[in-house]
Parts: structure tokens; sequence; C-alpha cells
């Protein structure tokens, strides 16, 4: 029997019984790999559970909001993952690098902007971030292009030659973020990033992170403003008294019959007034929690 015969039999079958003939398989959703993954961190002060025993991922390309209120332990776990305290974890994977033994990896695959970035205040905004880029390994001509637009990019280039000792809180913070952004990271830990800046800097800091986010970088961003987050985010975790209580998608938390906005969920899922103050030692230097 040849090809066509046997194509013309399964036509005629299709006709004749069409529940007989398999449907096609549905497409399976393509996962993403991961950008950060954790698996059981903790950390304590003294006898202070700051953050207890978390595990989450974040897959690549996603803007992820940590929320949670004060205390909650957003920051030491930020702080954690990019290697700037130590905690105990099972295991984190950071861009493909293993944080416990591959940290150097981790951290030339990461920008980091704190909450109170620590600047040298006795350089310009164009010597700081020409200084990072070459900290970072790149070329003089390269550090020098890529501070030029990052210049332009954040709107600085009416800062001239002044000295980051003079500088606004808004734009201290672009600077820092200049200075997480030159190397072209592969995933970005930004802890309160619109905390004490002016709406126009604001604005301007969201939408270049947005464009970074449609190139493919991963956001993870810290957070107890839920207007910022659930414009800005695909996808988030709400954190208190330092264990994960939610983490899900915007999209699928918007499907919930009950939604009526993040905020609402937000005080729904920790039981109290989002911004509390929870009592517990200081969790940063400067007696800071976050």
């Amino acid at each position: 029997m040849d090809h066509e015969h046997i194509a013309g039999d399964m036509e005629g079958l299709a006709e004749q019984a069409p529940d007989l003939v398999p449907a096609p398989r549905p497409e399976l959703p393509v996962r993403r790999p991961l950008a950060v993954e954790v698996h059981g961190l903790s950390k304590r002060y003294d006898k202070f559970l700051a953050v207890d025993n978390i595990s989450f991922a974040v897959p690549q390309g996603e803007f992820y909001g940590f929320l949670g209120p004060n205390g909650a332990g957003k920051s030491t776990t930020i702080r954690v993952l990019c290697g700037l305290l130590a905690g105990e974890y099972r295991s984190i994977h950071i861009a493909g690098h293993d944080l416990r033994g591959d940290s150097i990896g981790v951290k030339a695959s990461i920008g980091v902007m704190l909450e109170d970035p620590m600047l040298y205040e006795r350089l310009s905004a164009p010597e700081h971030l020409e200084f990072t880029g070459m900290m970072y390994g790149l070329d003089r001509q390269t550090a020098r292009e890529r501070m030029a637009e990052l210049i332009s990019m954040l709107d600085l280039q009416g800062a001239g030659n002044k000295l980051i000792v003079d500088f606004s809180q808004g734009m201290r913070k672009k600077v820092a973020l200049g200075c997480a952004l030159i190397h072209e990271p592969r995933v970005l830990f930004l802890d309160e990033p619109f905390n004490g800046i002016d709406t126009v800097s604001s604005h301007q800091i969201k939408q270049l992170l947005q464009r970074r986010v449609a190139q493919g970088v991963t956001i993870m961003f810290s957070s107890h403003v839920m207007e910022v987050v659930e414009k800005l985010c695909t996808s988030l975790a709400i954190i208190h008294q330092g264990k994960i209580r939610l983490e899900a998608s915007m999209a699928d938390l918007k499907s919930r019959p009950n939604w009526d906005g993040l905020e609402s969920e937000f005080i729904r899922t920790v039981g109290h007034v989002a911004g509390m103050e929870t009592d517990g030692p200081p969790e940063n230097s400067d007696g800071k929690l976050a």
C-alpha cells in the first residue's frame, strides 16, 4: 500500500470517526532558566531570627518585587544574596553561579543598589561611573562610553563636574544606579530604590529599569510601596517576620475573585497595616531595619 492510499484512509477515518483520531498535543509552556534560586536561607542576629528558612526562585527576565513591612527581612535577604552579609542556607544560585563556591562569579554577574548607597563623595558623577566600570574590569574607553550613555539616560548632564557630596538624595541614587548598571549585569538587586527621591527622578529610574527588563535583565527589588510594585512587577513575594507568606505572579493575583488591589492583598497576607514597625535588633550597620 503506497503513502497516498494510507493518507486517504486516515482522512476518511477522521471524517467518519473524528473521536478516534488523537488530538494534537497542547504546547507545554517554556520554562525560563532561573536567575535567582534560593533554598533554606536563614539569618540570625544573636537571638533574633531575621530571616527564617526561606526559599524562592526568580526566572530570567522577571521584574520581581520583594515586599514586606519594616523589619520583615527584605534588606537582610538582599544583602546575603549579593554576598555582602553571611547567612545560613542549603543553596543559593545567582545567574548560574553558586554563591558558596563561586562568590566572585556572583558579584561579577550582578548589580547592586542599596537603600543608602555608599559613594565616593569627592568624585563627580562621571568620575565615579568611569571608576566603577574599570573596577569591574572594563577598559577605560568602554567605561567612558558606558558612563556617557548612563549620564544621559539618568539625566545627570546638568551636574557637570559637581562633587557627589553636594548632590541631592535623588541624584545620589541615580549615580548608585549607574554604578550598578555600568558593567551590564544579568541580575539587578535594588533595595528600596525609590525612597527619598522626587517624582521626576523616580519616573526616569522606572523607565530605565523597564527597558532593562525588556532586554532580558532580571530585577529583584525590595519595597514597601504598593503602588510602585503593582505598576512595575511581573511577580512578587511578601515576607513578614522573616518568612515568605506569599509568592505569586501579578497575573495570578489579579485573576483572583477577591482581588481588589495589591495593598489589600498585602494587608490580608501580613495581617496588619503595611509599614508597621516590628521589634528586633538593627539589621544594618547604621541601625536601620529593613
